[in-house]
This record gives C-alpha cells, sequence and structure tokens, in this order.
C-alpha cells in the first residue's frame, strides 16, 4: 500500500461544556488535567444569551487538543467507556468522528470524586493522510485534491482495525 495513503490520526478534542464561569469550570478544568495530563484552555462563548445567563466572552468550557501517542491513548481510555460501539452517523463526510460520554465515571479507571461530580464531554477526533500540511502551510498553500481526501468508510475501517470499535447501527441492519 501507497504509505501517503495510510490514514492518520491529527488530533483528539476532548471538550467540556458546563454552561456557566466559575466553580463549575474549574471543576472541569481540574478534571481534564487529571485524566489527560496536559493543561486545558477555556473557551469563550460567542452570544449573549438571557434564557440561559451566558454573557458574551464569559468562559463557559475548557478543551484539550491531543496529538500523537497522547490522542491514541485517550481515545483508547474514552472508548472504553462506550464500550466501543459507535454509530456510523457520528462520522462525517470528511471522516472526523465525534461523540459524547455522558458521565467521566463511565471510563475504566475513573473514580467518583465529590470535589469534582460529574461531567460528561465530547470528544472530537480528526483524522488525516500525510501531505495534508499543503491546507495549512502559510507559503503555497493549496487546497487537498479530491482523489487524497479522506472518506467516511477509510475512517470506519481505520477505527475497527486498531481500536476494535462496534458499529452498533450496521450490526442491527444485518440482522
Amino acid at each position: 500500500m501507497n504509505p501517503m495513503n495510510e490514514v492518520v490520526i491529527a488530533k483528539a478534542t476532548v471538550n467540556i461544556g458546563v454552561g456557566e464561569a466559575g466553580d463549575k469550570l474549574s471543576r472541569a478544568l481540574n478534571l481534564i488535567e487529571s485524566m489527560f495530563g496536559q493543561k486545558p484552555v477555556r473557551t469563550f462563548s460567542k452570544v449573549t444569551n438571557p434564557e440561559f445567563g451566558i454573557r458574551k466572552k464569559q468562559p463557559i468550557a475548557c478543551k484539550v487538543t491531543l496529538r500523537g501517542e497522547k490522542a491514541d491513548n485517550a481515545i483508547k481510555m474514552v472508548l472504553d467507556g462506550i464500550n466501543n460501539n459507535i454509530k456510523s452517523t457520528q462520522f462525517d463526510a470528511q471522516g472526523n468522528l465525534s461523540f459524547g460520554i455522558a458521565e467521566h465515571i463511565d471510563i475504566p479507571g475513573m473514580k467518583y470524586d465529590p470535589d469534582i461530580g460529574i461531567l460528561g464531554m465530547n470528544v472530537s477526533v480528526t483524522f488525516e493522510k500525510p501531505g495534508y500540511r499543503i491546507n495549512r502551510r502559510r507559503i503555497q498553500n493549496h487546497k487537498v485534491p479530491n482523489r487524497h481526501r479522506i472518506t467516511k468508510e477509510e475512517t470506519m475501517q481505520y477505527m475497527k482495525e486498531n481500536f476494535n470499535v462496534n458499529y452498533v447501527d450496521l450490526e442491527e441492519e444485518e440482522e
């Protein structure tokens, strides 16, 4: 197989949205740092929404971006929390994967801490092939050609081979 056609994980982003600044956000920051060993960044609201009590530019969530081996370990850990079950609809047309976890204590090895409470999280995994840098570089940047883009099927195959993922909705169709 051509090494330029191998699918690799570019990054994994873990996000916890709490909807308010203060104590709840600081607990989420502590949780992410303890789980993944990397300092998270705060994310801020873009609009004011009085129904939810959110003002513009107010910190409402935190996220961490993991790359390389840290991303692989984080994905394995988080997939264990959902028993490696994913729906095929959680992949987008560009082959990226997004899924959520209702409670962080579902992940093996995580214990309930009354200081933190129970928090859910969203995980987004971005895939790419070697050569995608042409889209990001400053000088002579170009679009990635259609023949080199990742498809949903390639990403699904990669996740099945490397992470033993079960596709829940595909099993129901076969029965």
